[in-house]
């Protein structure tokens, strides 16, 4: 925001919004800050991508992205609603690494970010895990709370309805709701798949979406592993058709007579097309780590975006006395123009002049 690289401007190479954070405000590798920035802009690892990408920023079956000299970026319009206000007092800034710049604190995110597009790492002696949700569900059920403040958490799931995953799946309704009660649970995760007959008459395992963070080749390659180590005997082929239009499409064959409910459990049993996903809803609260259930997290944001709403007014308050108190000045001025003019023009200097000006108008 900066530096104005914003989603209604062009393109800039990577290296360059690389190269700024580096000496701002992050001092390490160029690496790591540049395997962030990938990772905000790809739609198959964020609910709602923060940064607008240009060119090879990697795939799910784990090619790499292309060089920051290559590759181009900006953010993206949800980034926008992160920081906007920041220029009106809205959070608290503290000094950069060096003392040199200052960075905010916090950002004051218009939506919770940490619950649309989850977070994830691990510090000394403790780890976070927050799945991805919906913005569309979050904000509503940030609206239910505002409307009513001691909602219960049945009430907030009919509008938060579980984790929204960019890459899709299936989850278990029970490991949902302990998830939101406790902070903390295990969730199965398992891929959407369908049975089909093939042209051929050959029966057909169409994987369509896969588990959060699953590297695509990796399961291909599993699925094949379990074949020729007979724990799932009856594949005839297997073939990825992904495209464009399909970004996931994995075709199992089934030899003759195969029973396709069975194939797809030995899948679900023997590979990673089902998954465990832990819910570990850490957070720093006032300086505290503190793992929450869902209704205490969208709290602490209701309460964070109301110190933010209150600061920007009180700054555009501010501003607006001190516009008056020059439109006040102006006022005068006009009812008594001929005097202003006569005072300018006797004023041997600009100080006179502006001293002589404050004294006749009394401001």
């Amino acid at each position: 925001d900066e530096t104005g690289n914003t989603f209604d401007k062009s393109y800039r190479k990577s290296a360059r919004p690389v190269g700024d954070v580096m000496g701002k405000y992050h001092p390490h590798g160029d690496a790591a800050i540049y395997d962030a920035l990938v990772r905000m802009a790809q739609d198959f690892s964020m609910s709602l991508p923060l940064l607008d990408g240009q060119g090879n920023f990697g795939s799910m079956d784990g090619d790499a992205p292309a060089a920051m000299r290559y590759t181009e970026v900006r953010m993206a319009k949800a980034a926008n609603w992160l920081l906007m206000d920041i220029d009106k007092d809205t959070v608290e800034f503290q000094d950069n690494y060096d003392g040199k710049d200052r960075e905010p604190t916090v950002l004051p995110a218009r939506f919770p970010n940490m619950l649309v597009n989850g977070a994830g790492g691990i510090a000394v002696g403790m780890a976070t895990n927050i799945p991805p949700h919906n913005l569309t569900e979050i904000c509503n059920g940030l609206l239910a709370l505002i409307d009513k403040p001691n909602i219960t958490l049945d009430e907030m799931m009919t509008h938060v309805k579980g984790p929204d995953f960019p890459t899709g799946g299936r989850i278990s309704a029970q490991g949902i709701r302990e998830a939101y009660a406790t902070g903390h649970a295990g969730l199965k995760i398992r891929g959407k798949a369908r049975i089909e007959e093939g042209k051929n008459g050959r029966t057909q395992i169409i994987i369509s979406e896969i588990p959060y963070q699953l590297n695509k080749t990796n399961l291909l390659q599993t699925i094949s592993q379990m074949y020729k180590g007979g724990k799932i005997p009856d594949i005839s082929a297997l073939r990825d058709e992904s495209d464009r239009k399909e970004p996931v499409r994995i075709v199992v064959e089934l030899k003759r007579g195969a029973l396709g409910t069975l194939v797809l459990n030995q899948l679900y049993k023997y590979t990673q097309l089902q998954q465990t996903y832990t819910v570990m809803n850490l957070s720093i609260v006032h300086g505290e780590p503190r793992v929450l259930p869902l209704i205490d997290t969208m709290r602490y944001f209701l309460e964070h975006r109301r110190d933010v709403v209150t600061r920007r007014t009180v700054y555009d308050l501010r501003k607006a006395k001190e516009r008056a108190h020059v439109l006040e000045g102006l006022l005068k001025a006009l009812d008594m123009l001929d005097e202003v003019i006569a005072l300018i023009r006797r004023s041997p200097s600009a100080e006179e002049s502006k001293a002589g000006l404050m004294a006749l108008l009394d401001v």
